[in-house]
C-alpha cells in the first residue's frame, strides 16, 4: 500500500496526519507518500466505528502512535500532542484533513444557516486548525511544516458547496495569518487545495458526480487529480527544499482553477 520510491527525502522526520478515514481518504494519500519517503508517522482516528478502518492503513504505515481524534471531544487533540510530546519530544509537520458541516447547515443557503451549524462548521472544519498549530508550535523546536486541506470553493461559489465554502474561506485566511506568526520560527504552513476527489466527506455534497465530470472535462490537464498527487506534491513541501514557500494556497488539480 506504500509506494516504492527510490530516494528518502524524509527519512529521520517524524508527523501527525489527522483525517485519514479509509484508503480513499487525501489524508492517506499524504500519510502514504510520507512514509514512501521515510518519515516516521503518528495518525488518529475519528471514533471507535472509524477505528476498524484505519487501524490496518496505521499498520501498513508502521506507525507508532495511533489515537482516537474527534474535535468535538474536549481533551482529545491535546492529549495527541502530549503523548507525541512524552515519545517523540519534537514534530517535524502535521497534516490537518479534517472538516465538518451538519447535514441542515451544508445542504441549505448560506444565508440561511442556523447558528448552531455555522460554529460546528467553524470550529471543526477552521479553528481545529489554529488549535493544531498551537500545539505543534512547541513541539517543532527547528522548524516544522503546518498542512491543512481547502477547495476552490472558498473563492468562488461551487454549486451545493454552501457553508463549507466560507469555512474554508476563513481557513485560508487563518494560514496566512499562521504563516506569517510562525515563519519567524522556521515554521511554514500550506492550505492545499486539490480538485474534485471522491472521497468518503465529498459524498454528502449532492451532484458530486457531475462535479467530478466537469471538473476532468475543463481542466488544462484533462484528468481528475488523485489522492497520490496531493500526497506527493505535500510531501515534497515538507522537504528542506521547499523552506521558503509558506502562506500560500497551494492548487493541486491539473490547472481546473484556472478555468471558469
Amino acid at each position: 500500500m506504500i509506494p516504492a520510491v527510490k530516494a528518502k527525502l524524509l527519512e529521520g522526520k517524524r508527523g501527525l496526519i489527522v483525517g485519514i478515514a479509509n484508503d480513499k481518504s487525501i489524508a492517506w494519500g499524504c500519510a502514504a507518500a510520507f512514509r514512501a519517503f521515510g518519515a516516521e508517522l503518528a495518525v488518529t482516528y475519528l471514533n471507535d466505528k472509524a477505528r476498524k478502518h484505519v487501524e490496518p492503513l496505521a499498520q501498513a504505515l508502521e506507525a507508532p502512535i495511533v489515537m482516537p481524534l474527534d474535535a468535538q471531544v474536549p481533551g482529545q487533540m491535546e492529549a495527541v500532542f502530549e503523548r507525541i510530546g512524552k515519545e517523540w519530544g519534537s514534530l517535524d509537520f502535521v497534516v490537518h484533513s479534517i472538516a465538518f458541516a451538519p447535514k441542515e447547515a451544508l445542504h441549505g443557503r448560506v444565508i440561511d444557516v442556523p447558528l448552531d451549524g455555522f460554529l460546528t462548521t467553524m470550529h471543526v472544519s477552521c479553528w481545529t486548525f489554529l488549535r493544531m498549530a498551537k500545539l505543534a508550535e512547541p513541539l517543532m523546536k527547528t522548524g516544522g511544516t503546518i498542512f491543512t486541506m481547502t477547495y476552490y470553493g472558498s473563492r468562488s461559489v461551487v454549486k451545493n458547496y454552501n457553508v463549507m465554502g466560507v469555512a474554508k474561506a476563513a481557513l485560508e485566511s487563518a494560514v496566512r495569518y499562521a504563516a506569517a506568526e510562525l515563519g519567524p520560527k522556521g515554521i511554514r504552513v500550506h492550505a492545499i487545495s486539490p480538485g474534485p476527489l471522491a472521497t468518503r466527506a465529498a459524498s454528502g455534497i449532492p451532484e458530486f458526480d457531475r462535479l467530478l465530470e466537469k471538473a476532468k472535462e475543463k481542466a488544462p490537464a484533462r484528468r481528475l487529480v488523485s489522492i497520490e498527487d496531493v500526497g506527493a506534491a505535500t510531501a515534497f513541501l515538507a522537504h528542506d527544499v521547499a523552506r521558503l514557500i509558506t502562506g500560500d494556497t497551494i492548487y493541486i488539480d491539473g490547472g481546473y482553477h484556472l478555468v471558469d
